[in-house]
């Protein structure tokens, strides 16, 4: 590849600069200090395997070794095989370093193509260099591979001295929040790998912040929604990280796992151990093949190890590093809704300042859309402040209190959101967006459209409810368009009037709505109806305690939609969730709880008592939860079902954390003639779902006295609601 002479002395840079950072990695590997400065890496359970060195050694070029301006030609699996170092011209733009990029790699695939063909003859100098990187008795069959296997790397060795600089900013409360959770120290290189330590980074799938949670698994343990996203407060989100490595330790039981899952997936990881029947993480790295488990989730846990390495001793790859100093704040808890001109006023700082150290609150805030929510955790640097923070804000004048939220009037759908999103964000029911906005589908928005939210006006209008919860049906009504109209499900509203056909409903007739589901939502337009009335679904989601769930009795539960902005079949989509909703190969799928013969029925658009047949059940036997069921796949494909497997459990679990977030765990040791069932609604006041992923091995039908059992300790979130 032809250079130009200032590209020359670039590479010429880059060679000694390499050839210095592989002899320090030497040296680096038994290397155990601290990090210099601020985080403490000092345990031993992280020693590098020797089945990952290539890989590491890879990642610890790319984080050290290649700016941003150059990357690496390599084989896709086979990361100790480097074919070329391309630098970019100065200035390239976005698509001439794709060109670039693309036609190395076509130019390397050429020529092992050449030398599968026949390596033995009259090879060039440049054919030899390519050759020496394949064992001597390569076969062309490996080189045809190789050709196919063709990846190129770009850069991030100042975008990870860039992190490093800006990691001593959050080092202290990094450190101290993993000392309190009884977590490695070593946890704290994970922003490194995820975001360069940069607390506003987004990513192409929507996650956010220094640990780049997406939306679902941050909801979880903080507030995200359109007035306040906690993700990226670096202190908030750094708390909830640890809770779900926590988490994922206990689920995994190894932290290789558990790092791996943070990218993964729990399900997936625990999926990979039980297949290849092994938790060596180098073993799973090479050998575990999964529709999901792609390049990123496989090199995850080696571009930790490699950060480590770095991180050990950042000034041995980087030469001196000034670190950012943490910043020393006073926090105070808001007791009103207020503004940021009030706030600034009051403070005499800059709107600007505040809008530095508060992180969290979205545009809608600054631009006066919204005001800064009750509750709110507010901070400013103690240099700011001539007395503690709380007694400004509680000298604010009267004028600058306010006891309700600004009411929101339109909706801008952003990319990702669906319907059920803005309706559970906004406390509002789907059934009213779409009447106000016309809408013929819920599942019909798309980015950029603006919605107008429901007033009280807007209310009286709709067809509601009678005092008691019931609702007449009128002519033209089917169970469809009625659970859809108020964010129930088919099945929900089936069990609740003994209707055994859903086709069977006549104008007149009283229904009973339930408004605390008796068993988990679904979303019902999801659902294919049955192609005869001969094949309705006659068996109703109510078959066995173990296997299905009741919301705690304080919890109203809505009806969410998956977001069609992901893959539906990725782990990353239920990232904390470490239940198997997949089919294995044998056509057979893992009950889980809250589902039942009748959820599958549906999904699969067959009758109940073909899947009982099938199975050797008898009618009205007990459907345990961890118990594998053979499905009939001949009216819906295995991808179809996962889906609608997945909408379901995700539904439930997008509804509970629009309110609830997790804030920590508790140890409860069962004694004789302890029902999970019971302990979960009127103890501990979580859903056993939620039980059931933090002990994903517990049999929750009958669990041994003694047992001990982790509890998520969960509380409710300071949600604005319109005035």
């Amino acid at each position: 590849m032809k250079t130009q002479p200032s590209q020359a002395n670039r590479r010429s840079e880059r060679f000694l600069k390499r050839s210095a950072i592989l002899l320090i990695s030497g040296f680096v590997l038994a290397y155990t200090s601290s990090v210099q400065g601020e985080t403490s890496l000092s345990t031993d359970l992280f020693i590098e395997p020797q089945g990952l060195q290539d890989n590491i050694d890879f990642w610890t070029r790319i984080y050290s070794a290649v700016d941003s301006d150059a990357g690496l030609v390599h084989d896709l699996k086979d990361l100790g095989r480097v074919y070329e170092e391309v630098i970019f011209p100065e200035r390239a733009t976005a698509r001439e370093r794709e060109r670039l990029s693309e036609s190395r790699k076509s130019h390397y695939k050429k020529l092992l193509i050449k030398l599968a063909r026949n390596k033995a003859k009259g090879a060039s100098s440049e054919e030899k260099r390519i050759l020496a990187l394949f064992p001597s008795d390569v076969s062309s069959a490996d080189l045809h591979r190789a050709a196919q296997n063709l990846r190129f790397q770009t850069g991030q060795s100042d975008r990870f001295r860039a992190g490093l600089i800006r990691s001593g900013a959050y080092a202290s409360h990094v450190r101290e929040t993993l000392e309190q959770m009884q977590l490695p120290p070593e946890l704290a290189v994970i922003p490194h790998v995820e975001s360069s330590y940069t607390p506003h980074a987004y990513s192409r799938i929507g996650a956010a912040g220094l640990w780049q949670f997406t939306r679902s698994t941050g909801r979880r343990f903080m507030r995200v929604d359109h007035v306040v996203d906690e993700r990226l407060d670096p202190y908030i989100s750094t708390t909830a990280a640890a809770r779900l490595l926590e988490q994922n330790y206990r689920v995994t039981g190894s932290w290789p796992l558990a790092i791996t899952a943070y990218n993964h997936g729990a399900s997936g990881m625990r999926r990979a151990a039980r297949k290849l029947g092994t938790q060596d993480i180098a073993v799973i790295t090479h050998q575990y093949k999964s529709r999901t488990f792609g390049f990123a989730s496989r090199n995850f846990y080696s571009e930790f190890l490699a950060a480590l390495r770095i991180a050990k001793d950042p000034e041995a790859y980087f030469g001196p590093l000034e670190k950012e100093q943490s910043i020393e704040l006073d926090y105070y808890e808001l007791p009103f809704y207020t503004t940021p001109k009030a706030l600034a006023e009051g403070l005499q700082v800059e709107i600007a300042t505040i809008r530095t150290h508060n992180p969290a609150l979205l545009e809608p805030v600054w631009a006066g859309q919204k005001r800064i929510p009750r509750g709110f955790k507010f901070k400013l640097p103690k240099s700011e402040l001539s007395q503690p923070l709380k007694g400004f804000v509680t000298s604010l004048p009267s004028k600058s209190r306010f006891a309700y939220q600004t009411p929101d009037t339109y909706h801008r759908v952003q990319r990702g959101e669906t319907l059920s999103h803005i309706a559970a964000r906004y406390g509002v029911q789907i059934r009213e967006l779409q009447s106000i906005n016309n809408l013929r589908s819920r599942h019909h928005v798309r980015a950029g459209q603006k919605l107008r939210l429901p007033t009280d006006a807007d209310r009286s209008e709709l067809i509601t409810l009678a005092a008691d919860g019931r609702y007449t049906i009128q002519s033209g009504d089917t169970l469809e368009k009625i659970a859809r109209r108020f964010g129930a499900s088919e099945n929900q509203i089936m069990a609740a009037n003994s209707i055994s056909n859903r086709h069977r409903i006549q104008a007149g007739q009283v229904l009973r709505i339930p408004s605390r589901p008796e068993t988990q939502s679904v979303a019902s337009s999801s659902k294919k109806k049955p192609k005869s009335s001969q094949k309705s679904n006659t068996e109703t989601p109510k078959e066995n305690p173990a296997a299905q769930d009741i919301p705690p009795p304080s919890v109203q539960v809505g009806v969410m939609a998956l977001d069609e902005s992901k893959d539906v079949n990725s782990d990353r989509t239920l990232l904390a969730d470490p239940s198997d909703y997949s089919v294995s190969k044998d056509g057979t799928i893992e009950v889980q709880t809250g589902e039942t013969l009748g959820h599958y029925a549906d999904w699969l658009d067959l009758r109940a008592s073909r899947l009982r047949a099938l199975n050797g059940m008898s009618y009205g036997a007990p459907l345990t939860v961890h118990r594998h069921l053979r499905m009939d796949f001949s009216s819906v494909s295995r991808a179809d079902f996962e889906r609608k497997r997945l909408e379901f459990h995700e539904d439930i679990q997008e509804a509970f954390f629009a309110e609830w977030e997790i804030t920590g765990t508790e140890t409860h040791r069962l004694r004789k003639g302890d029902s999970l069932w019971v302990l979960s609604h009127r103890k501990f006041r979580v859903p056993l779902w939620l039980i059931q992923q933090y002990n994903p091995d517990l049999d929750l039908s009958s669990p041994s006295a003694g047992s001990s059992v982790s509890v998520p300790v969960v509380r409710r979130k300071n949600l604005d609601r319109n005035a």
